[in-house]
């Protein structure tokens, strides 16, 4: 079957071909018009604090070593040895002055420099060693500690890229006086899904919780974001939900974390932490972003972050039907260590590969991919067009505002995704 880009997506994005989601070819184009050409999230600065640290990563398929040079710099290069393709990182994480080839022993330092050909003592003519270093990633930035690649050297900066999304996201990361922190090793799990279906999840759709998470959601917890709640796309790709409180809500129902696991068994030891937190809060991001409690946000294409559970997400794509999903759990880095503990299990219950609502997500994921490739349905599209039209701008927030309900955050990515895989439809 032939395949037509702008065929997939109607003009205003309400009706979503099943292929989408199948199509090898879609996926072909994505990872050239997509992954080729946008920031993508690599991993944060408290994963790599000392020179030589480094953790592995991927951008699409392509393996990434990330790591922090002798000089204190970030380097971030391809995973594969330029002599025979091996992998010269073999380890998730760690610290090393060398990455090693086991099949010939070629040798390349921190920064991705080949240093040592072991088989060049018996020839007359030397390589140029400095021509064979690991491929790099020609753009890396950080941005609060967060830090992306990008395969396309003509990208815009990283800060633009973000644009007003910094918005939302810095009414999480300023809260917190000397901001957030990776704990620990991602939790890693392959789904037989696409990629683009945990995004979307994140992205927006919230309306989900008390239906499929009924068992732990109430319908009252859903009835205050259908009161509260707030969808915001700033960039067509970015996106946020929260519950904007009323002023004078009182401390505990507005203060990050008190409605998750570690507050409600942790004690008051944590409880006056995060009070203390909360207190601090108008004057460090504002009143109104002080009384936002965040839901799911995503950065486009492929990062997630889910706020009152505190994980970010990367959805690395293995084919149309299959994605491998990471999954960090975040802490304040200035927060006590017995504190850091206990406010890990507000993701470590709920979310990751044993968490209970992470493995009700993943089973819809892989139940809509299969329902994607059914036959026989190709002529039925899914239906994307809740709310459609009724976003907005908002008088004290950046960006197009509107219910949770309203789909338009999904409208807005694929608006983008169509755009971008024309972009490069006719170049295979």
């Amino acid at each position: 079957m032939s395949l037509n880009i702008s065929a997939l997506v109607n003009e205003d994005a309400s009706l979503i071909s099943r292929r989408c989601w199948s199509d090898e070819g879609v996926y072909v184009l994505e990872k050239r018009g997509i992954f080729g050409k946008s920031w993508l999230f690599l991993g944060h600065e408290s994963q790599i604090r000392a020179p030589g640290d480094f953790v592995q990563a991927y951008m699409c398929e392509t393996p990434i070593i990330l790591s922090r040079g002798q000089d204190g710099g970030i380097y971030a290069n391809i995973n594969s040895c330029t002599h025979r393709g091996l992998p010269v990182c073999r380890a998730d994480h760690g610290n090393t002055k060398r990455f090693v080839c086991p099949y010939h022993n070629w040798s390349y330092s921190v920064e991705g420099n080949l240093m040592t050909i072991p088989q060049e003592s018996e020839v007359v003519r030397k390589p140029d060693k400095t021509q064979l270093g690991l491929k790099r990633v020609p753009r890396v930035e950080s941005w609060r500690g967060m830090i992306f690649g990008s395969f396309d050297e003509a990208i815009i900066p990283l800060d633009e890229y973000l644009g007003d999304m910094r918005f939302y996201l810095d009414a999480f990361f300023d809260r917190f006086p000397a901001g957030i922190e990776f704990m620990g090793a991602p939790h890693r799990w392959v789904i037989n899904a696409n990629w683009k279906l945990p995004v979307e999840n994140q992205l927006g759709d919230v309306n989900h919780g008390a239906f499929l998470h009924s068992a732990i959601i109430p319908k009252e917890a859903q009835d205050i974001i259908e009161q509260l709640g707030h969808s915001v796309v700033t960039t067509p790709g970015h996106g946020a939900t929260f519950r904007l409180m009323p002023e004078n809500t009182p401390v505990d129902d507005v203060a990050w974390g008190m409605e998750a696991v570690g507050s409600i068994f942790g004690g008051g030891e944590v409880q006056n932490y995060l009070r203390d937190i909360q207190a601090q809060a108008s004057e460090r991001v504002g009143d109104l972003r002080s009384r936002m409690k965040g839901l799911t946000y995503g950065v486009y294409p492929n990062l997630s972050f889910l706020w009152s559970n505190t994980s970010f997400k990367v959805s690395h794509p293995r084919g149309p039907g299959k994605v491998e999903y990471w999954s960090w759990a975040v802490v304040p880095a200035d927060a006590p260590d017995n504190i850091k503990k206990i406010l890990r299990t507000n993701y470590s219950s709920f979310f990751g590969p044993a968490g209970i609502l992470e493995q009700e997500d993943s089973e819809v994921w892989a139940q809509q991919f299969l329902g994607s490739n059914i036959d026989f349905a190709d002529d039925r599209p899914y239906y994307y067009g809740l709310g459609l039209g009724e976003e907005k701008p908002h008088p004290d927030m950046p960006g197009l505002v509107s219910v949770t309900a309203n789909e338009f955050y999904a409208r807005h990515f694929f608006t983008r995704w169509k755009n971008e895989l024309q972009a490069v439809e006719g170049s295979l």
